[in-house]
Formats: C-alpha cells, sequence, structure tokens
C-alpha cells in the first residue's frame, strides 16, 4: 500500500496537482507546454467533455472523430513533467480507493507538441521534427535509477567525452518506435537536448557571465554513430526518461521557432506551431 503523504488524493478523489480523476484522461495524451495552447489543439475536437485546471495544468479530454483525447499543458521545465509524468501514471495504474498497483499495468500514448530551437544550420525555422532520442542537461533523472539501452549508452558516453568540464550528469531517453513510426516517418529525426532554463542553461547571455560558453558550438559539433543534436528545448528528456521507466510511449515533436546558428527567430510562431498541431491531429 502506497502512504498518504507518497500519493496525495483530493477531497473530490482527484490527484493532487493536476486535479484530474482516473476518468477523466484518455489512453492517447497531448502534451503542450503552454496553458493556452490547449484550447488551440482542443478546438479541432468534434466535442469536449472534461476542462479542468489547476495551477499551469490545465486539461481538455474529448473526441476528434470517434477517437478519445486529452490534451494537457505541463508548463516550463522537467521539474513539471516530473509531476505530470507520474500523476499520470497513478491515474492509470494505482487504484485510489486501495492505494495499491492494479494487476493490469496500462500503457500511455504521449504526444508532445512544442517548440524548439536548431542549433545545426540544414534545420529551417518551420521544421517540424521528430525527437529520436533527449539528452537531460538538467539533474532530473539524478533522483531515479533508469535502465539504458546500448544506444543510449553509446550517446551518454559520447556526451561525457564532448562536454568534459561538465559538473553533472546527462542522462538519455528513447521515443517509442510505434509512435515514431505512426507520427513521424517522414519527419527529419535527431537528438534533442533539454535544459534546466531559457537563458543561461541554453547558452544565452543578456547580463551574465555564463558557466559554459561554447555550450552551442559544442552541441552543434556532437556526433555519435550518424546522429547529431539538432535542437534544444526544456522538457523531452524528462518525459522520454520517465516513459521508458514507467513503460509508456512518448514521442516529442519540435516546432523550430528559432535558429541558433544563425541567430533568428520566425516571425510567424502561431501558424508554425498551428501546423504541427494539425499534422499530429490528422494522424492520430
Amino acid at each position: 500500500m502506497i502512504n498518504d503523504s507518497e500519493l496525495i488524493i483530493n477531497a473530490d478523489g482527484s490527484i493532487y496537482h493536476l486535479n484530474l480523476k482516473p476518468e477523466d484522461i484518455a489512453d492517447t495524451i497531448i502534451f503542450v507546454g503552454d496553458p493556452d495552447r490547449v484550447p488551440e489543439v482542443s478546438k479541432y475536437f468534434d466535442n469536449i467533455e472534461v476542462k479542468k485546471g489547476k495551477r499551469e495544468f490545465i486539461t481538455h479530454t474529448g473526441f476528434l472523430g470517434n477517437k478519445r483525447l486529452t490534451v494537457i499543458s505541463t508548463g516550463i521545465g522537467t521539474d513539471n513533467i516530473d509531476i505530470v509524468l507520474n500523476e499520470l501514471d497513478a491515474l492509470v495504474n494505482i487504484d485510489f480507493n486501495t492505494k495499491t498497483l492494479k494487476e493490469e499495468i496500462r500503457s500511455l500514448d504521449i504526444i508532445r507538441i512544442g517548440t524548439s530551437g536548431s542549433i545545426q544550420g540544414n534545420i529551417a525555422i518551420g521544421t517540424i521534427l521528430a525527437s529520436e532520442f533527449a539528452i537531460g542537461f538538467d539533474t532530473l533523472m539524478q533522483y531515479y535509477k533508469k535502465p539504458y539501452t546500448d544506444t543510449e549508452n553509446a550517446i551518454r558516453d559520447a556526451v561525457l567525452r564532448n562536454f568534459e568540464d561538465l559538473t553533472f550528469k546527462p542522462y538519455v531517453g528513447h521515443a517509442s518506435a510505434k509512435l515514431l513510426a505512426k507520427f513521424a516517418f517522414d519527419m527529419p529525426k535527431g537528438i534533442t537536448m533539454t535544459a534546466p532554463g531559457f537563458y543561461g542553461p541554453q547558452g544565452r547571455s543578456l547580463r551574465t557571465n555564463n558557466t559554459y560558453p561554447f555550450l552551442i558550438k559544442h552541441a552543434s559539433q556532437f556526433a555519435v554513430e550518424h546522429r547529431q543534436i539538432t535542437n534544444l528545448e526544456m522538457e523531452t528528456a524528462g518525459i522520454y526518461a520517465l516513459s521508458n521507466m514507467l513503460g509508456h510511449h512518448a514521442i516529442s515533436i519540435n516546432a523550430i521557432l528559432a535558429s541558433r546558428v544563425q541567430e533568428a527567430f520566425c516571425n510567424n510562431p502561431q501558424e508554425i506551431i498551428d501546423n504541427a498541431i494539425k499534422t499530429i491531429l490528422e494522424r492520430i
């Protein structure tokens, strides 16, 4: 039995942060960072049966044709991903009445539709890119024991060689082969670098002196087994690593809004994001 302090249930029977009950979510869940982007996805649903929110976590569940879908905002960063992934897993795999694991463990399909910046000159602004792997430059997985595949070990070892002055331990996660085949069969793919912040952790300097001033240069030159670090964002590695551990299928779809190599930002971000949303919904 799971202790009350480990799994906190609200008075109405919903889970602590997400404010959701088990029946409120579908088996296919779309992640967006921005709460305002939730209705930008659900406006394409044929009907919406659940609208709930608490803090930055806004959830809409409904139907697109005969397919039940949930879209939920995670907020920014892998600290929020830690909350969202663990609580979604609890919603489907823990009996809230007995606080014990269910006999049959369910696997969710999780699709992140997010924004990102490219760090390779051949990836144009406006590209929709799928993350095959993700490297976490945050510390989330210092608190978990994650099994590694041979390819993940090779990527992690190459990161430690390439970024030899790091004072923390990066981690690696992988996308679901099933979801890559379904949603990203014609998309460019690469390794996504997940940072714990937008400014210093992504090599930006406004009025600060950064510990890793050559972060983007080193990342753009990284290569292992014919794979490159293609883009930079703030959630994917946490989604992949926790999903790998918990047995869920996950894929991250990145709308490229900026080029860190060309030092440019798009002038039509909403159009690019909407294109990514519609592409995914058409393939669901």
